[in-house]
């Protein structure tokens, strides 16, 4: 690696802004719906996956016909969508406006790199659509995280190679994506993102001088 960083690629949900809530209530009302537990703590093993991975994970191991999965997460999308529409700038995670406007000032490439479908609706209704270069969602590749493939797509259109690029994860997941895509990480919040090269809190507690520093 070297640290000509170019780049810094951005998981939405925990990191730029947090729907977890909105999840687990679409989630939990589809599981009450078919007679399935699901706990909050169910719920924190969804972080970061895809939503067929999460279906199956929500299912714990029961059997599920290919096209009643389809409809079940149609109906959790339906069901999540109509909570996304209290979204305003307010739902924006304390110091992202900030640090966004740090890194575009120093010349840093913006990218997103989401599993959610809904990544382009969410940045709407957050009103920075347009600060990003590029954004990766459900939609741009096959292989979802661990898969490092939706980071890769998502420096491929920022025309910058992994190791000059940063990805910001507050999921497991997405901390293992982005290292086995040959990427510097940056861990957000609680979860389990030890591995990430450096581990923060939240954006509010780093600035961009630091970030660059620390991947020397």
């Amino acid at each position: 690696m070297t640290n000509a960083i170019r780049a810094f690629i951005f998981d939405l949900d925990g990191v730029i802004t947090d729907t977890a809530e909105f999840h687990f209530l679409a989630w939990k009302q589809l599981a009450d719906e078919e007679g399935i537990e699901f706990t909050r703590e169910d719920n924190e093993q969804l972080r970061g996956v895809s939503r067929r991975e999460s279906l199956r994970r929500m299912l714990k191991g029961r059997p599920i016909d290919e096209s009643t999965a389809q409809l079940w997460m149609e109906r959790k999308n339906d069901y999540y969508r109509k909570y996304l529409e209290t979204i305003t700038p307010r739902h924006t995670l304390p110091g992202v406006p900030q640090f966004l406007s740090e890194a575009k000032e120093a010349g840093i490439l913006l990218g997103i790199g989401s599993a959610s479908k809904n990544a382009h609706d969410v940045l709407a209704r957050l009103q920075l659509l347009s600060v990003f270069d590029a954004i990766g969602d459900g939609y741009s590749v096959v292989n979802t995280k661990p898969a490092p493939d939706l980071f890769i797509w998502v420096a491929g259109r920022l025309n910058t190679p992994p190791n000059h690029a940063v990805v910001f994860e507050d999921a497991e997941a997405g901390i293992d994506a982005a290292l086995a895509g040959g990427f510097y990480t940056v861990g957000i919040g609680s979860a389990n993102v030890q591995r990430a090269h450096l581990v923060a809190g939240g954006l509010d507690a780093l600035t961009v001088n630091q970030v660059l520093e620390h991947m020397r």
